[in-house]
């Protein structure tokens, strides 16, 4: 087998052989050797001419590829596409729209669009110990500027003044480390500490701005604030780090994705937190982990566009 890329370049030549495709697949997947998704036994045998592992236990759906069970299931394109596709979301820092994936690979805006929102849910944050140390915690709103909107879009989406009309979403970050971001319902008391309280452990140095939700945290965390009004640092109180996330969010959403209905809106936050989090990485690196997500997660075109047809297949 060829060495395995570390350029985009190199991924082209290496993926448009569908050997190295399950290979590589494979090798994620099941690094301690191929097992029957079905029932685990490692009693499986590979069929070149198929393409595909048979188990050697007699049961239902004993034929499987490395696609079975992933991401990638039920999908009629090819391993070459959808590793091609995979490489540039993860890797491209203000993301890659779904009329570039068509361009790319030769497939329909539409099925460029559902192979995005497939990638985005491998990239799914699943939070496990809870964020330490010095810790900032801040809010903004996403949402389109009336002034860039066709008209008819204007009069649907924009029924009110200031930030009515626009998403709220939160974001955690620990300073040197990960952030995690999420749609919120809005900006109150509630809403805002449940998400604190639910990622960032007791104790923490936490910092924020003088938004009087935030009021009563300190009793959890040694909780300093600093007022924007009068300044944006003093010393070690400031929310720069996520300032600078927020700054990355929307430069990919406004210069990339165009339009994002707020029904997907937490596939983006996932997407840009992955690349956040793992900026210390090579491409290589960050396209290994990602590969690695795709086991046990499925998404549906019903369930992506909510059965009602209006999902709206641009970004």
């Amino acid at each position: 087998m060829e060495q395995e890329p570390e350029t985009l370049q190199a991924a082209v030549l290496y993926f448009a052989d569908p050997t190295n495709c399950r290979k590589y697949l494979a090798a994620r997947r099941w690094p301690d050797g191929v097992t029957c998704p079905t029932c685990g036994s490692s009693k499986v045998r590979f069929s070149e001419k198929h393409n595909r592992w048979q188990c050697g236990s007699h049961h239902a759906k004993r034929q499987f590829t490395s696609k079975t069970g992933t991401i990638f299931e039920d999908s009629a394109i090819s391993l070459d596409k959808w590793l091609l596709a995979m490489w540039q979301v993860v890797n491209c820092k203000n993301g890659i729209s779904s009329y570039e994936i068509a361009r790319a690979t030769g497939v329909t805006q539409k099925t460029g669009w559902f192979m995005d929102h497939r990638i985005r849910l491998a990239l799914g944050i699943e939070p496990s110990a809870k964020l330490s140390g010095h810790i900032e915690a801040d809010e903004t709103f996403i949402g389109g500027k009336a002034r860039n909107m066709h008209v008819s879009a204007r009069k649907r989406r924009i029924t009110g003044t200031g930030t009515k009309d626009k998403t709220a979403v939160m974001g955690i970050l620990e300073r040197g480390g990960k952030v995690r971001a999420s749609v919120i319902p809005n900006r109150k008391r509630h809403a805002l500490q449940s998400e604190v309280k639910k990622h960032v452990e007791a104790g923490s140095a936490l910092y924020t701005d003088a938004l009087l939700s935030y009021e009563g945290l300190a009793s959890d965390y040694a909780h300093q604030v600093i007022d924007h009004a009068v300044k944006y640092v003093d010393s070690q109180v400031h929310t720069n780090g996520l300032e600078n996330f927020w700054s990355l969010l929307k430069r990919s959403i406004s210069g990339t994705y165009i339009s994002v209905e707020p029904f997907h809106l937490f596939r983006y936050l996932d997407e840009q937190a992955y690349r956040f989090n793992n900026r210390k990485m090579t491409d290589a690196e960050r396209f290994d982990a990602a590969v690695k997500g795709i086991v046990g997660k499925r998404l549906t075109f019903d369930a992506l566009t909510g059965k009602l047809g209006s999902g709206g297949c641009v970004g």
